[in-house]
């Protein structure tokens, strides 16, 4: 895994591309992994929140991934990565069942965090 000095990273808020120690530009963006098992037994979009968050005016101003996983065991290993590599992220736990439900890692250059997600489906 290629790690990068994030000190020496400035950002193009308009682009939406960081600026590396060298010239070299690159695609910021933000991984979100969701379980499949819960999707199928839960479809997504029902929430008004969701819906307003997902909407096509504000898809544009967003360079996100969403990604799915089997189930709990998946997005537990995934999250166990992430923090042995120093990767910032939140996992949503659904209350009061307790149960990891969604993983988002914090923006990043797109050659540092996508490495660990190669290997997963996007959510359709």
């Amino acid at each position: 895994t290629k790690k990068t000095n994030i000190d020496a990273i400035t950002t193009d808020a308009e682009t939406k591309t960081v600026k590396l120690n060298s010239s070299e530009e690159e695609l910021v963006v933000q991984y979100v992994v969701v379980r499949r098992d819960l999707i199928d037994k839960c479809p997504l979009g029902n929430d008004p929140a969701t819906l307003s968050y997902c909407s096509p005016s504000s898809l544009d101003s967003m360079h996100k991934v969403t990604l799915e996983v089997e189930g709990e065991i998946q997005i537990v290993n995934l999250l166990e990565k992430l923090k042995s590599n120093g990767i910032l992220h939140k996992l949503w736990i659904e209350q009061p069942e307790n149960i990891p439900t969604c993983l988002a890692t914090k923006a990043y250059p797109k050659s540092m965090v996508s490495p660990f997600f190669r290997k997963l489906k996007l959510c359709k």
